[in-house]
């Protein structure tokens, strides 16, 4: 029977870092380098500003990981912030994952694979003539058309896969990152080894033309590489399938983010050690052309074009898998407690959440309809360091309100770390809005739509309605 069914524990240490670093790396390592050019004019700032979005990423992942070792369950922050806060924050932040942040960075990564198999397969331009037709000025959904309908194919593809296991859905996570792991070492490798190299620019501080970088360029630059490392928390998601999760999750989470800081230092390393600034500049204002792409073929030529383009497709391939295979548990653990749709909280046979896959695998196929690629990827930063910002002030409460608590894991430098990133958080939201209102404004509708949803539930609640945890 449906009811007897339960998430399995089958998922290991190593399997947790390998979703951890499959949900970071994305197509940010190969895109975010040229709008970061484009704000800073500065190679040099550039690569601070990596190393800054790191730093800070990496002082969330260790206060988030305190939070896990000592709360972790299916669900992630959706748990945490039920015992943090209270059951409002915490049915706002698991809408906002269904609203904008992970279906949305499922949208975004899907249509980055989409790019990169249209450039290496030509295939035949749909809809041209209805390119221009636009909603309110914003969102244009028949523009791109042929690439959309690629993107929401995959989409659809990847959701039935990860409905068959999450066993299935690892393994597959497991291959991707081997071959994505081999092509970008083979970029570093070979793009520093060539005569094209000149590693001396790259730490120039210099802006072009000359200048002063401002404070607020600099916390816009840092959005795109935000983008780039974004995903970390989601590990906390699979919580109730992770053997000893409030050990293996904390570690794995802290051992996938110091993983992913090296791999990006050296690959942008890479790109500015090949392109000069005012080439990164020029890619980023064509809106044409990808960084990563570009610094192949100054090596490579024309034959690392096709590699670069092969490797991108993997490479998002490999994270829209990942996304979508974590991003639907707390929507089921939502509506196992009677907070979401009602058939969101059931297992199939396979004993995966395949309502939940579904139901975010068709959102996630509208917002591909709805806008371009930063715009999607400037809404989930913006909404995403609320709740950053949230984990990391949840250190303090947790340590006040149950001080007595086991913790296998101790935030390291509390409690200047976890305050770094709440006051971090705090300005760059701040920030955000003035420099990307449009962004900011649209994310901030879809969490706040979620208001009228919770009353809803929180009604069926109380008139009795609702299926109880047992039914379910």
């Amino acid at each position: 029977m449906n009811q007897n069914r339960q998430l399995n524990r089958t998922l290991g240490l190593g399997m947790v870092i390998v979703v951890a670093i499959s949900n970071i790396i994305g197509s940010g390592i190969y895109k975010k380098i040229a709008p970061m050019a484009g704000t800073l004019h500065s190679a040099g700032w550039v690569l601070i500003c990596w190393v800054l979005g790191g730093i800070i990423s990496l002082f969330g992942s260790l206060s988030n990981a305190e939070v896990a070792g000592l709360l972790a369950d299916t669900g992630g922050e959706y748990v945490y912030y039920k015992k943090i806060y209270n059951r409002f924050f915490s049915f706002i932040f698991g809408w906002s994952l269904f609203t904008v942040i992970q279906t949305a960075a499922i949208s975004s990564l899907a249509y980055i694979f989409a790019q990169s198999l249209t450039s290496i397969i030509h295939l035949p331009v749909l809809l041209a003539n209805q390119a221009g037709f636009n909603i309110a000025g914003i969102f244009y959904p028949l523009a791109d058309f042929t690439t959309k309908i690629i993107a929401i194919a995959l989409i659809l593809l990847l959701t039935w896969i990860n409905s068959r296991g999450i066993k299935t859905g690892a393994g597959l996570s497991t291959a991707l990152l081997s071959l994505v792991f081999l092509g970008i070492l083979t970029i570093i490798i070979f793009g520093l080894s060539s005569r094209e190299s000149h590693l001396a620019p790259v730490f120039d501080m210099k802006t072009n033309p000359p200048g002063a970088v401002g404070f607020s360029a600099v916390f816009t630059a840092m959005l795109a590489a935000f983008w780039a490392y974004q995903g970390w928390a989601v590990v906390g998601y699979i919580g109730g399938e992770v053997k000893n999760a409030n050990r293996n999750i904390p570690l794995g989470i802290t051992i996938g983010v110091f993983v992913i800081i090296a791999i990006y230092l050296m690959v942008n390393i890479t790109y500015l050690s090949l392109l000069p600034i005012t080439k990164l500049e020029e890619i980023f204002q064509s809106q044409n052309s990808i960084a990563a792409v570009e610094a192949v073929k100054v090596f490579w030529g024309g034959k690392g074009a096709l590699f670069i383009s092969a490797l991108i497709a993997l490479t998002t391939l490999g994270s829209t898998h990942a996304t979508i295979l974590v991003s639907c548990r707390p929507y089921y653990a939502m509506a196992k407690e009677g907070f979401f749709f009602q058939k969101v909280g059931k297992l199939n046979k396979a004993q995966a959440p395949a309502n939940s896959l579904w139901y975010q695998g068709i959102w996630a196929c509208l917002l591909v309809l709805s806008g371009s690629f930063d715009q999607l990827t400037d809404m989930i930063i913006f909404a995403v360091f609320i709740y950053y910002g949230a984990t990391a002030l949840g250190v303090f409460i947790l340590r006040k309100k149950m001080p007595d608590a086991p913790r296998p894991y101790k935030v390291w430098g509390y409690p200047l770390v976890p305050a770094i990133v709440v006051v971090f958080s705090a300005i760059l939201l701040v920030n955000t809005v003035f420099a990307r209102p449009r962004e900011a404004g649209i994310g901030l509708v879809l969490m706040l739509s979620g208001v009228p949803f919770y009353l809803w539930f929180k009604r069926r609640m109380v008139d009795g309605s609702s299926l109880t945890l047992e039914e379910h």
